[in-house]
């Protein structure tokens, strides 16, 4: 019988950055999970409540940086009784090395998990080498 592990619920964390900001709100940092294979690294945003059109995936000197906009979910004739889930906006950064194919990078969200695909170089891949008789 496998061990049974306790699962802790993990709260959205906001970050605490030094920089202002220049819109109000919440800013939090998206869970995230990252998998390594020969030929590509895999990241996984965890983003709730972002749709696709508020996603922004940004690449500029070797530093991807993910964010992603919560809007309150009441309808226009809605008043809020309780609120238990934040609103407000992901952000995330990653620094990048030569390792990655920055021209290749593709994402996709789906269920607000955001999956971003990092194809390594085809220096950074590992190969054999044959060896010969002589």
């Amino acid at each position: 019988m496998a061990d049974s592990k306790a699962l802790k619920l993990k709260e959205k964390q906001e970050v605490t950055a030094p920089a202002e900001q220049t819109r109000p709100g919440l800013i939090f940092t998206p869970a995230v999970d990252i998998f390594e294979s020969d030929r590509e690294i895999t990241l996984l945003a965890d983003m709730p409540g972002v749709a696709t059109d508020d996603v922004t995936i940004d690449l500029k000197d070797g530093v991807l940086t993910l964010t992603g906009d919560v809007k309150p979910c009441e309808g226009q004739n809605e008043s809020i009784v309780l609120a238990e889930f934040e609103t407000g906006r992901y952000y995330r950064q990653f620094p990048l090395s030569e390792v990655i194919d920055q021209n290749k990078i593709e994402a996709k969200l789906e269920n607000g998990v955001l999956r971003l695909t990092l194809p390594k170089a085809e220096k950074a891949i590992p190969r054999k080498i044959e060896v010969k008789a002589a």
